[in-house]
């Protein structure tokens, strides 16, 4: 996923926790990523501050497997050996991972659940933003599902399919619900209600790289 900031961005990433660790075992580091802190680390020196640096200080066999945007918080899994991390990331390539993700967005979704399949191509000239095209996408599948409605919002759990950059955030807006505090796709209040982008990686369920196991690892939600 593209980790690119627009020029007016600042990087300041939290701070504390420095490493928030689910799970340790001898293939598997698992962490809660916190909003506002880069995956892997970005071209400029200021954006080296990464979930991946962060961990290799503790853990310096840790390796990056899959990537959340920046803006986005929750469950990530960092392979701990070499054999791992080949196990892991063709589980990825070939979608034997089972993601859900807690969203909230603007406006009141009139039905409880649905899926949305459009295909999703860089927009080259505002990139990192990506956008639906019939003719050059890849294609990109979220199903998604109402938790609750509030006044202003509503909160939904996404299931995508696939991983496409900035898939669920495009996906919300093609519905006319972009995700609350989303700085490249929202606009007045859903832009201003929340200092953050209000998307969380709630669980990932993946095979155990020793065994092949079925195993689920979850984060709370904050927002």
């Amino acid at each position: 996923m593209n980790q690119n900031a627009p020029a007016s961005f600042v990087y300041d990433p939290p701070r504390e926790p420095f490493l928030a660790v689910l799970h340790l075992d001898a293939d598997l580091l698992v962490v809660d990523k916190p909003s506002g802190l880069l995956s892997v680390p970005g071209k400029a020196q200021e954006h080296s501050d990464c979930i991946e640096a962060r961990a290799q200080q503790t853990y310096p066999e840790a390796r990056i497997v899959h990537r959340l945007d920046m803006d986005t918080s929750g469950v990530m899994v960092l392979a701990m050996n070499a054999q791992a991390h080949r196990h892991l990331g063709l589980q990825f390539e070939r979608r034997k991972t089972e993601k859900t993700y807690v969203a909230e967005v603007w406006g009141q979704i009139e039905k409880d659940a649905g899926e949305i399949d459009l295909p999703l191509i860089c927009d080259w000239p505002n990139r990192p933003k990506q956008m639906v095209s019939f003719e050059h996408g890849k294609p990109a599948l979220t199903r998604w599902q109402v938790i609750a409605r509030n006044e202003r919002t509503t909160r939904v759990r996404l299931f995508p399919f696939t991983g496409r950059s900035h898939q669920l955030r495009v996906h919300m807006l093609s519905l006319g619900h972009p995700i609350v505090g989303d700085r490249f796709y929202a606009t007045g209040d859903a832009l201003s209600t929340s200092p953050r982008l209000l998307l969380h990686a709630e669980s990932l369920t993946l095979h155990h790289p020793t065994g092949g196991g079925r195993v689920t690892f979850d984060a709370f939600c904050e927002f």
